[in-house]
């Protein structure tokens, strides 16, 4: 990380090669930075303070910025991550039910059935090189879209990450006037934007409509019914056509991306820590983590979810939320001018040397049970207030299962001596994809049986 503040042309490389370069060592002990640019004040916040004022208390004042809109609205359209006002608050009634805790056992089936597939697939690479990154965004790609449509992703799938890294390589990354301009104003970099959310809209629409060519279900099977299903408890209004889209390409998008950096990331601080991995596999031991299990044992994997939890913390996959100030407005001891652009970072936040003890280091126990719980708004994984990111439960269950059935398996090493670094541009990726090597553990692990129905 750079130890002083970049030059205007140090920072605009920073943002679109690896953003987490952009703030200088003084952020990690600061409550907020301040600078000028392009005839706005950009603000840092780090006071727990501040960001519960930003985040919750006065949570209207403050809207996505203009940036922000500009570059991810082509690839999610108007869902949930993107609306404002009533229309936001009209979706999140909406969807909220969808993701309720008493969905999670139909969730964990999928979960636990994909799971299972990916250990069989990697039994065939023990004792070789295994590039694990491809690994779990092929895992978390399955369970995303099994859990949204029920539908096996060999069809979708190689087409579905080759249009997000498109995007993510050569859409996703902010220029200069993607920060000067208001998002009304289209640059030659949008006109190109449009043109892919044209075809991105069209293939989920595709994908859409094999989805309701499949017969009508008894009952709810996955994401998909239950959002076609739901109806706003206030206007008795569901969702149109198009809303339907936009939720389900926000949802496979973020579902599926943070997913499996959060699960490498995991794998790859655990490569460094033996007795964490076992300790993992000794809590997964005796547990069914199959399709019938997975949702009940999700409660006894207490020490599986704190190394989630840790590792959201040193590799936050949304490294940063940036709000623009509507009106002028005081946040803890800050002054915030209208129009404003506030970056909480969750990279910074996690890091803040005055918020975390040792926080460089990696320590499972800060998330067990009988620990100290976090400074209150120092921990933003999924940030906070009422745009806490909705499917945040069922990616914590996603990654903790997942982790808890792959270590349970496999002893899990680094196979070269190369550095690891992370990188940010969309989500907080490595800045290579290095080859680990598994192999199996000694101890049994109690046999699964997949029912026909997750099979």
């Amino acid at each position: 990380m750079p130890r002083g503040e970049l030059s205007l042309s140090g920072f605009l490389r920073a943002i679109r090669t690896n953003a987490l370069t952009m703030w200088p060592e003084a952020a990690y002990e600061q409550e907020v930075r301040t600078r000028r640019m392009f005839g706005r004040t950009y603000m840092l916040l780090n006071s727990p303070a501040a960001i519960h004022r930003v985040l919750v208390e006065n949570h209207t004042n403050y809207r996505r910025s203009p940036a922000s809109v500009r570059i991810l609205r082509p690839i999610t359209g108007v869902g949930l991550l993107l609306s404002e006002g009533d229309d936001w608050r009209l979706q999140r009634r909406t969807i909220a039910p969808a993701l309720a805790p008493r969905v999670m056992p139909m969730l964990a089936r999928h979960i636990a059935s994909v799971t299972q597939e990916t250990i069989e697939r990697l039994a065939g690479a023990v004792n070789r090189p295994v590039d694990l990154l491809a690994e779990m965004e092929q895992t978390a790609l399955e369970i995303a879209g099994r859990s949204m449509f029920s539908l096996e992703m060999r069809q979708f799938g190689a087409e579905l990450r080759a249009r997000i890294m498109e995007y993510g390589l050569r859409w996703a990354r902010p220029h200069l006037m993607d920060l000067m301009l208001p998002s009304s104003v289209p640059t030659i970099r949008d006109l190109f934007r449009r043109r892919f959310q044209r075809r991105w809209m069209r293939f989920m629409d595709e994908i859409m409509r094999v989805r309701m060519a499949m017969p009508p279900p008894a009952e709810a099977r996955d994401l998909f019914d239950l959002l076609r299903a739901v109806r706003d408890p206030e206007t008795d209004r569901g969702f149109t056509h198009d809303q339907l889209r936009d939720q389900t390409a926000t949802m496979m998008l973020a579902g599926h991306a943070t997913t499996a950096v959060t699960l490498f990331w995991a794998l790859t601080l655990l490569c460094g820590a033996p007795a964490e991995q076992q300790r993992i596999a000794a809590e997964a031991k005796e547990l069914d983590l199959g399709p019938d299990g997975a949702a009940d044992a999700l409660a006894r994997l207490v020490y599986t979810r704190a190394v989630i939890s840790e590792a959201l913390r040193l590799f936050p996959p949304a490294f940063t939320l940036a709000r623009a100030a509507i009106g002028a407005d005081r946040a803890g001891d800050i002054d915030i001018r209208a129009g404003a652009i506030l970056m909480i970072a969750p990279w910074v936040l996690h890091r803040h040397r005055r918020l975390w003890r040792d926080p460089e280091r990696f320590d499972p126990s800060r998330f067990l049970p009988d620990a100290p719980p976090p400074a209150r708004f120092a921990y933003l994984p999924f940030g906070a207030g009422p745009r806490v990111c909705v499917g945040a439960q069922f990616a914590l269950a996603e990654a903790t299962l997942v982790l808890a059935a792959l270590v349970r398996e496999f002893e899990v090493t680094l196979d070269e001596s190369r550095p690891v670094l992370p990188v940010a541009v969309v989500t907080t990726q490595p800045d290579h994809h290095p080859a680990f090597r598994l192999r199996h553990r000694s101890t049994p692990r109690p046999s699964v049986q997949m029912t026909k129905d997750a099979a």
